[in-house]
């Protein structure tokens, strides 16, 4: 439903756009089949759920707000894959590569940034359509510019630490602003559009943060320690620009410099050993350290959300996701 609504609205966009200019039409056209790639949709799905949870029903209003909400997660992304010079999202090229390609580089860059921008303006656009009242439009607008505000910081941090050493408290302050503020709009949003109880949305509030952390850690173990076949792409993306996971940051404290030498060599050759960087990872009890941690957040949120109001069968939703989150851990080894 969700998906056929975003189809439907960046239709109507590309019309628009290709009235008064071809390339514009065409950048729109890019846009709609760079959104509409398969994926998990757990931003929108996120707040479809909180909804139904509270208001035991879907509407057209609730799915116009999911279609913001994916245009939202895609503005960030778009600008994610150039500042990180993804070359594939999804299995296909990213929007600057797309168009570096047909001319330069600097003219993808500054294409991906514009388009990243115009994504955020359809998020709005599509907000502001959605028929809620708007005194409650104004309140999820304001909870969109601040995760907005809080993941351009986490984009910051996180360039910042590619050329230090940060400790676990520098990474939760990155952390706190990166998914978890992803998964606190998606899930307030719809729950202050059904109009659910103040404790209630401090509940979800503070079960999102432990969602989003959760899912970082996993997320971050999966680009180091997943293979080729069930990532979908090349592992150690992350490690090759020396990001700084919570596991490599555990790393830091757990091992020795003899080890913490062999990481750093390999982050700065051209060919990345990543299975010497594993074995010390998981050696000096890294790996599991940082599993333990996202098992410890995954916990939390399953108690913080079995305490709201929401239906049985939403909130047997989310603890269905956490849980294959958590179990997933155990894949990597």
């Amino acid at each position: 439903m969700i998906e056929e609504r975003l189809s439907n609205f960046l239709n109507n966009e590309i019309r628009e756009a290709s009235s008064y200019h071809d390339f514009i039409g065409r950048l729109y056209r890019d846009l709609h089949e760079y959104t509409l790639r398969k994926g998990k949709r757990l931003a929108s799905c996120s707040t479809l759920l909180a909804y139904e949870g509270f208001n035991k029903e879907v509407d057209d209003r609730i799915l116009k707000v999911c279609v913001g909400m994916e245009l939202y997660r895609h503005s960030i992304l778009v600008h994610d894959d150039l500042v990180d010079e993804d070359t594939l999202r999804r299995g296909e090229s990213t929007i600057h590569v797309k168009y570096s390609q047909e001319h330069d580089v600097r003219f993808g860059d500054g294409l991906a940034v514009f388009a990243g921008n115009i994504l955020y303006t359809l998020a709005l656009r599509a907000f502001n359509r959605s028929g809620f009242a708007s005194d409650k439009t104004a309140r999820i607008l304001s909870i969109l510019n601040d995760a907005f505000q809080a993941v351009n910081e986490s984009q910051i941090l996180d360039l910042l630490f590619e050329y230090g050493k940060p400790d676990v408290n520098e990474w939760y302050v990155m952390a706190s602003k990166r998914a978890a503020s992803l998964f606190k709009a998606s899930l307030l949003i719809g729950a202050v559009l059904a109009d659910a109880p103040e404790e209630d949305v401090h509940l979800l509030k503070e079960a999102a943060e432990h969602i989003g952390y959760c899912f970082d850690i996993q997320d971050d173990i999966i680009d180091t320690f997943a293979s080729e076949e069930q990532y979908g792409r090349r592992p150690g993306g992350d490690l090759s620009k020396n990001k700084k996971p919570l596991h490599i940051v555990y790393t830091y404290s757990m091992t020795d410099q003899q080890q913490l030498k062999t990481i750093e060599n390999e982050v700065h050759t051209c060919s990345l050993d990543l299975n010497k960087i594993k074995k010390v990872i998981s050696d000096c009890g890294a790996l599991e350290a940082a599993k333990n941690r996202s098992r410890e957040h995954a916990d939390s949120a399953k108690k913080l959300i079995s305490k709201t109001g929401m239906s049985e069968e939403v909130k047997n939703s989310f603890v269905s996701f956490i849980d294959y989150v958590k179990e997933s851990l155990d894949w990597y080894k």
